[in-house]
């Protein structure tokens, strides 16, 4: 199995990349947020990637993290009716961090907003990842993610154990303020890269977010 890719980036687009490695180009499908991360064209680049082979394809997908690439192995694998295109439009909406609130929460509203999903499918979805997506200790149980996530979104200050914890706490506070989740995942992830501690407090990073 491929499970990386390191070359040049020839070419990009919102969802595609040509990477060069010795003199042979690859084209790998990505998803929106892994986009937005890329170098510039000409310069070196590494993705986590996962093969797909299908009767009448074989398809390659990239991702900036290998948390991503495993949380897009989860959907096409473990949720029936999500193929790769589908998986790919999800991980586009909506970063991991927020997939996995939205899973602990049993938000199937903010999941059915993403491409694709609609209100079974994103119930199938809760029930087949939550198991999966959250371990059976007291820190990763979905009551102690959702709990997070409300506190958050209150204006209280838990105790944060985990980056991810942090990004749905934040998303969570930009849409008690009125933002709407896509929007609201999207200026905490972008407040996250521009700054400097990658492990800031929460009020830190709302702030950022904000603007």
């Amino acid at each position: 199995m491929i499970a990386t890719i390191e070359g040049i980036l020839v070419e990009a687009t919102p969802v595609q990349a040509l990477i060069t490695v010795n003199g042979i180009g690859y084209e790998v499908n990505i998803p929106v947020t892994t986009a937005e991360k890329l170098p510039s064209v000409g310069q070196s680049i590494m993705l986590y990637t996962l093969p797909v082979y299908r009767e009448d394809a074989h398809t390659l997908y990239g991702f900036y993290s290998r948390e991503d690439r495993e949380f897009f192995r989860l959907l096409i694998g473990k949720v029936a009716g999500i193929g790769p295109k589908i998986a790919l439009s999800i991980l586009s909406k909506l970063s991991v961090a927020s997939l996995k609130g939205a899973i602990a929460k049993a938000d199937v509203t903010l999941l059915s907003q993403c491409p694709g999903i609609g209100k079974k499918t994103a119930e199938r979805l809760v029930i087949e990842l939550r198991d999966k997506v959250f371990p059976s200790s007291n820190a990763g149980t979905p009551n102690a993610t959702a709990t997070a996530a409300t506190n958050g979104a209150t204006g209280s200050s838990p105790p944060l154990a985990t980056p991810s914890g942090l990004v749905q706490d934040a998303v969570a506070a930009l849409m008690a303020l009125g933002y709407k989740a896509p929007d609201a995942d999207k200026s905490v992830r972008r407040a996250l890269d521009r700054m400097d501690d990658k492990d800031p407090s929460l009020e830190t990073l709302i702030k950022s977010a904000l603007g």
